[in-house]
């Protein structure tokens, strides 16, 4: 095993500190793929942690993603960044994030991927328990509905504080589709998908909101159609089918997930409880149990907490049950 590359840092004396400073924070990123790189290097431009590192089995890599994007911390808020193969950096992580597993294939459904990831969980959860006991553990690898559900089983970490980026994205992806279907900001667009981070995942529509308008109501598009319920099924098959695109593309997604996930380590870090669409294990949600599906989710300092219940239809409820069997089914398969 190696040695720990330290690399990156400020000329600021770091015993000093300054009235509103936060407590130094640390980021662990287990894989340093297209995602796991991409995710540190969102984590310091955006100053999300004091400290980001990055372990990988790959020595050579993992040092070289870390000394790339350390040369750009001049340029950054204040942080250093490390990279080994070494499993001891993670220790006392605050967030241990992994984005480490079997790599999805074009045209490969995330739900194919379950076995070899679990297996890759099974041998790696409990070693970074060992080392990093109190992170908040926040599951990245596909298909991570299931990836979550048996994570949580096997290392024993408590169900607020072990959960997955779910479909944080993909809520990303159907805001930014529905602001280009009818002029807005994105920021402006409130809606949700919710269920598996996959191809059962459900639009919120009912609860759907363009600034104080029920999108429902909001008539019509930006090139003069009506946004009915044609409109919004091409919308929902874009957010479904616009990862595989980009896979077969390039090869991985990985600039929109890194930001993602990096809002969720902002809402920990900053404990700003903030609504997010991550997979965590829902306890009679609409009658959904025992199983790990995104929905809209408060999210801060102790992790997970409440899980918000909007106003669905009828449909969407039954979309979810769908989903829920859908995830159920494969985590079954496994012994869970």
């Amino acid at each position: 095993m190696s040695e720990q590359l330290e690399v990156g840092g400020r000329s600021e004396l770091l015993g000093e500190s300054r009235p509103g400073d936060r407590r130094p924070s640390k980021v662990a990123i287990v894989g340093a793929g297209a995602v796991g790189s991409t995710l540190a290097y969102a984590c310091l431009l955006r100053g999300a942690a004091r400290e980001v590192v990055l372990y990988d089995l790959n020595r050579a890599k993992v040092e070289a993603e870390a000394l790339d994007i350390a040369h750009g911390i001049a340029f950054t808020p204040m942080g250093t960044v490390s990279g080994s193969d070494d499993l001891a950096i993670c220790a006392d992580a605050d967030i241990v994030i992994v984005t480490a597993g079997a790599k999805q294939k074009p045209g490969q459904s995330r739900l194919d991927l379950a076995g070899a990831t679990i297996g890759i969980m099974r041998d790696l959860l409990p070693r970074l328990v060992e080392v990093a006991p109190d992170a908040t553990y926040i599951m990245v690898a596909n298909p991570v509905d299931v990836v979550t559900y048996a994570g949580l089983k096997i290392s024993g970490v408590p169900e607020n504080r072990f959960f997955g980026s779910g479909t944080v994205l993909d809520t990303s992806r159907l805001r930014y589709l529905v602001a280009q279907q009818c002029g807005v900001a994105v920021q402006n667009v409130h809606a949700y998908i919710a269920g598996e981070h996959g191809d059962s995942e459900i639009p919120l529509w009912s609860s759907a909101m363009i600034g104080a308008v029920p999108l429902l109501q909001w008539g019509f598009t930006a090139d003069g159609r009506l946004l009915d319920e044609a409109v919004r099924a091409e919308i929902a098959e874009e957010v479904v089918t616009s990862a595989y695109s980009i896979i077969e593309g390039k090869g991985a997604t990985n600039y929109a997930v890194a930001l993602a996930v990096v809002r969720i380590i902002e809402a920990v870090l900053r404990d700003e409880r903030r609504v997010l669409s991550v997979s965590s294990l829902l306890d009679d949600y609409l009658d959904i149990s025992d199983v790990c599906l995104s929905v809209p989710t408060v999210v801060g300092q102790t992790g997970v907490g409440r899980r918000l219940v909007p106003v669905v239809t009828e449909h969407e409820r039954a979309g979810l049950q769908k989903s829920a069997e859908s995830v159920r089914a494969v985590i079954r398969q496994f012994g869970f």
